[in-house]
This record gives structure tokens, sequence and C-alpha cells, in this order.
């Protein structure tokens, strides 16, 4: 059998139901994706409980997404 095209791969993948079509996007995704630093996920964890903190003190304010995405669409129009 001779290897699949793209065209032919993406033609398969958008016709399988939304699920498994997001599936399928995590597999590439993951599959070519950096193994993360050392230490990356501690760092993290330790910036997502920084952020809470402000909030929680009212040191910074939350933003609605429908603001946040007007934002980006003046920023990037058409993308």
């Amino acid at each position: 059998m001779p290897p699949a095209t793209l065209d032919a791969l993406s033609h398969d993948a958008l016709v399988l139901p939304p699920e498994q079509r997001i599936a399928l996007a995590y597999r590439l995704l993951v599959s070519v994706e950096p193994d993360p630093e050392p230490g990356a996920d501690a760092a993290w964890e330790g910036e997502i409980a920084r952020r809470i903190a402000r909030f929680d003190s009212g040191e910074s304010q939350a933003v609605p997404a429908a603001e946040v995405f007007a934002r980006l669409r003046e920023i990037a129009p058409g993308q």
C-alpha cells in the first residue's frame, strides 16, 4: 500500500466525528511537542498560585472572554 498523502489523511480525518477529530489533533500535537524543561510544572504551579492570590486579594480582576476575544480581533484582524 502506498504511503498516505497529507490531503488524503486530512480528508479522512475531517469526516470523523468531532470527538475523534479532537483526539486525533491531541495525539498529533503531543507527538511533536518537546519535553517540558525540568521544574516547568512546579514553576507553573507557583505562577497559578500567585495569580489566584492576586485575584482573591482584589489586586487583579477577571476580564470577560468576549472582551478578550474582541481585543484579539483588534490586534490581529483576520486571524
